[in-house]
């Protein structure tokens, strides 16, 4: 497998027609195989960002670029995977077919024993027949992170994937999941408004102002130290209050 991409945010901002300035000059660099965590007020300008990253909306300043390609080079390749906060799971197919549609999209073999293993690897197995209808949230949820990670993507964004779902699912969703990527070593961002679920799963957080976002903190997350836990989650509020202060 190739080695996982380097994103560089460079100067990149984000003003819409109207003049509303969603991002300001943002310089950033993700490292290939991290997981970093975009938190910060609501309306900041974070799933902005993320989509600008995914190649959805251009910067309107600066680049960003994904190992020196565009994000729409990288996403025409199917290297790159995007999952919402709304499943988005076409509902006349069943969960096996939905990420079959995404290996035909992104011009992959559909392998029918590969997505049996990766609904087993989400906690679907025996509901690859299953239409979204028939599942909660939280299968629903799993459904499209299987959809997202049966394509292989070098490049992972999630935008506030556990939001919509009770917070014992949530829970369950965030021990279970996040395993999945970090042993492939995809290059991972997620958009989140939870402190402790970012603290969970990143590597680190980089926290943005309420809008335009620009970064007001950029924290280190220890992996494999509980004791850390309540410390980050400390230095998380502290800059966030910090940022609304400003």
């Amino acid at each position: 497998m190739a080695a996982e991409p380097r994103v560089l945010v460079d100067g990149a901002g984000k003003v819409y027609p109207d003049g509303l300035e969603a991002v300001a000059s943002l310089d950033l660099e993700f490292a290939g195989g991290s997981t970093t965590a975009l938190v910060g007020p609501s309306g900041c300008g974070k799933s902005t960002l993320l989509r600008m990253i995914a190649g959805l909306e251009d910067p309107t300043s600066g680049s960003i670029t994904i190992d020196g390609d565009s994000p729409h080079a990288v996403a025409e390749r199917g290297e790159l995977a995007v999952a919402f906060q709304d499943p988005s799971l076409l509902p006349w197919r069943s969960v096996r077919q939905n990420a079959a549609l995404a290996l035909t999209l992104t011009h992959r073999d559909v392998d029918a024993a590969a997505i049996d293993r990766m609904i087993a690897r989400v906690g679907l197995d025996g509901f690859g027949d299953a239409r979204p209808a028939a599942l909660s949230g939280g299968m629903r949820q799993r459904a499209a992170i299987a959809r997202a990670l049966i394509t292989e993507p070098r490049l992972l964004l999630l935008d506030e994937p556990f939001g919509a779902v009770d917070e014992l699912t949530r829970q369950d969703l965030i021990a279970e999941l996040p395993p999945l990527w970090r042993e492939r070593g995809t290059t991972t961002l997620l958009v989140t408004h939870s402190i402790s679920e970012a603290a969970r799963i990143a590597d680190r957080i980089v926290v943005l102002s309420p809008r335009p976002a620009r970064v007001v903190d950029d924290i280190a997350v220890p992996r494999g130290d509980p004791a850390a836990f309540e410390r980050v989650v400390a230095a998380v509020t502290e800059a966030l209050s910090r940022s609304r202060a400003a």
